[in-house]
């Protein structure tokens, strides 16, 4: 295993990152969706019970956990990033993943998350969580609090992070679902909860697994997962605060998200200064849009 070396320069590596993420050719004409759920994925396999899983190590680059069904099409977002790992060696894969889901989202209006580097890489899958820790999309209220709870979340941390459905689209050849969530997949807002609470939504009749589709426009969907935190009642509660106040969505997502990419941090359980980087990422976010 090896550290990230303390020469890296990590404002050139947001700057690097923020270079590759529009491609008009692409889904909604970004990447950032995609970045976003690579880092999820690589955190979310974590268990507090015995500290296994999570965003340490980087095991993704290796099967088993690269083929699992959760992971699928995510071999575009590694192999998108390579081209950043060539232009700064130093840094590890395991921090260049997390690094860019926080980036994708501070660069798509959303808010600053607090960002620790010191992640390692395994040399090889030893450390590999096993499959099934991912959020299922097509189970409900009880499965979510079961995941969550795994990874040391509580009930609004659970809702907060699922907030995250304000970005991208579902493929059928990676999730087997289809559609985007909001009609602005590439911004930051609460869209993701007030489209679910005020919405209609039927089930979808088509070839796929069961879905949902607002009405009349059919033309966003809802997975089953989404639709608990509709119906169960105290996950509906904490639904409808973020749907009536975008700010206080920004103000509980930051600390949550960056909670989540922590999750299995070697360094975590020491007095470790964030990395924080000031201005520079604002100009950066600025000159990008």
């Amino acid at each position: 295993m090896t550290c990230a070396a303390p020469s890296v320069d990590y404002n050139k590596v947001r700057a690097d990152i923020v270079d590759i993420m529009d491609d008009l050719d692409y889904d909604d004409g970004s990447y950032g969706p995609l970045l976003i759920r690579l880092a999820w994925h690589s955190a979310g396999s974590y268990s507090k019970a015995d500290n296994s899983g999570g965003s340490n190590n980087a095991t993704m680059r290796f099967s088993p956990e690269r083929d699992y069904g959760g992971n699928a099409g995510l071999h575009v977002a590694r192999d998108l990033l390579e081209s950043v790992k060539a232009k700064n060696p130093g840094i590890t894969y395991a921090d260049l993943y997390t690094l860019a889901g926080c980036v994708a989202i501070e660069t798509m209006a959303g808010p600053k998350i607090e960002w620790t580097p010191g992640r390692v890489d395994s040399a090889d899958n030893s450390p590999t969580a096993p499959d099934g820790r991912l959020p299922d999309a097509a189970q409900g209220a009880q499965h979510i609090r079961d995941v969550f709870t795994r990874m040391g979340f509580d009930d609004r941390e659970a809702v907060v992070l699922s907030g995250a459905h304000c970005f991208g689209r579902c493929h059928t050849d990676r999730s087997g679902f289809e559609g985007p969530w909001t009609n602005a997949p590439t911004t930051f807002s609460n869209l993701y909860f007030t489209e679910l609470l005020k919405d209609q939504w039927v089930q979808r009749d088509w070839n796929g697994p069961d879905q949902f589709q607002d009405t009349p426009s059919r033309s966003l969907m809802m997975l089953p997962t989404d639709m608990a935190l509709k119906t169960d009642p105290t996950f509906r509660v904490i639904c409808e605060e973020y749907a009536q106040d975008e700010e206080l969505f920004a103000k509980d997502f930051a600390p949550a998200f960056a909670k989540l990419m922590n999750l299995g941090h070697p360094k975590m359980s020491t007095h470790y200064t964030p990395y924080v980087v000031g201005g520079i990422l604002a100009s950066l976010i600025a000159t990008s849009k």
